[in-house]
């Protein structure tokens, strides 16, 4: 609501001014701007006093349609102006300043939805995508307006499905979930975006993924990820996580040594497809079986975000440590953990790991005993470049 500067526009619209000169603004026979004209005889319509309401009613139907669409297209026009244009039966180009105006109230484009018989206007009124979401009984307006042409339809239904069903099936999984009890299951699904390459989630697989959740917002330290490395998050496409799938599938089968149940194969679809961002979350909350699909998960940020998962198990670092299948990444990340550097199996796993970066391994091999040391040296599945100091500090402990 915009605030008055003329002194008798602000008396007469708080109701400060005399009857007299109320009636005569509401006759139009005070020396007023134009747009003041139009703020006061709105105001004035309304007032209780019959004569007054009246006579303001009277001089703004006087009121030229130019005057009028200047004001429609103004944005310093008063939103209450606004709003009665959009009411009036004023012409289609006057309505369509209204609606183009972002100076016009969403209450008013609620209105106009809801009321309009020309179909057209209604079209005008959802290419405003921005105001849509922001005010979305506009969008039940537009759905419940008989007069509603088949792409304004088309459009309303689209921002609906994109911005609200998403949100809904989100909130009603969680509510859901936190009747049963599993408050980090619903923490998860209150800010989960629920998209994939492919579109929408299912809430099959929504449903599905909740009982892999089991860490709360309040276990969690985010310390280790910048928020602005949380937006890199890259957008991938339906090959990237079907190729994505098959790696993971293959990796898992490779170390096993075994084929994949039906069961497993089917997680490892349904947690991959979802988007970078959901599967960062699900890493650091998500439960042991969650972990161990998605430490393979060929984002590092994914991958990364699972070492940082509170329930994580020294068992599990340990075979982490051992895997050749995962980022060289997460492997330089266990080295640096404090808690799991002070474990000596998991860092003469790292050592051992050809994955492991090298100057990672030159790092710990000062920990590492030296009759580990002297099979490193020994070692051809690792780099010369690591044998040869394992080798080295093997003679220099035995006084070589």
């Amino acid at each position: 609501m915009t605030t008055p500067t003329n002194p008798a526009v602000e008396a007469i619209l708080s109701g400060k001014a005399p009857q007299q000169a109320m009636l005569a603004a509401a006759s139009g026979l005070l020396p007023l701007p134009q747009a003041d004209l139009l703020e006061v005889l709105v105001a004035l319509r309304a007032s209780e006093n019959q004569e007054i309401a009246n006579a303001a009613a009277a001089t703004l139907n006087e009121q030229e349609s130019r005057d009028l669409l200047d004001a429609a297209k103004a944005t310093d026009t008063s939103p209450a102006v606004l709003a009665y244009l959009g009411e009036s039966d004023a012409t289609r180009e006057i309505r369509e300043a209204v609606i183009l105006n972002a100076s016009t109230p969403d209450d008013a484009i609620v209105q106009m939805a809801a009321c309009v018989s020309d179909g057209s206007l209604l079209e005008l009124i959802t290419l405003n995508q921005q105001r849509l979401v922001r005010s979305p009984t506009i969008i039940d307006a537009i759905l419940k307006n008989s007069a509603r042409t088949a792409d304004a339809e088309r459009r309303a239904r689209e921002i609906q499905t994109e911005f609200f069903e998403k949100e809904r099936g989100a909130r009603q999984i969680a509510g859901e979930l936190r009747a049963r009890g599993n408050t980090a299951a619903a923490e998860f699904f209150e800010t989960a975006d629920l998209t994939t390459a492919e579109g929408e989630l299912s809430l099959e697989d929504a449903w599905l993924i909740a009982k892999h959740i089991e860490v709360a917002d309040a276990d969690l330290d985010d310390s280790w990820l910048p928020s602005e490395r949380y937006d890199e998050a890259i957008i991938e496409d339906t090959v990237s996580h079907a190729v994505a799938v098959q790696k993971i599938i293959e990796h898992e089968t490779l170390e096993t040594g075994g084929q994949l149940d039906a069961e497993r194969i089917s997680l490892i679809r349904q947690l991959m497809l979802m988007n970078v961002r959901d599967r960062m979350k699900l890493a650091r909350k998500g439960d042991r079986e969650a972990r161990s699909i998605l430490i393979r998960d060929p984002n590092k940020m994914v991958a990364a975000a699972v070492i940082n998962n509170p329930r994580i198990t020294d068992q599990e670092a340990e075979n982490i440590a051992t895997m050749r299948t995962v980022a060289d990444e997460v492997l330089r990340l266990m080295a640096t953990n404090r808690n799991w550097a002070r474990s000596y199996t998991i860092i003469h796993n790292l050592a051992r790991n050809p994955r492991t970066p090298i100057p990672t391994v030159i790092n710990i091999l000062p920990r590492i005993r030296t009759k580990d040391l002297q099979h490193l040296g020994q070692n051809r599945n690792i780099s010369e470049a690591i044998r040869r100091q394992a080798i080295r500090l093997s003679q220099a402990r035995s006084g070589e």
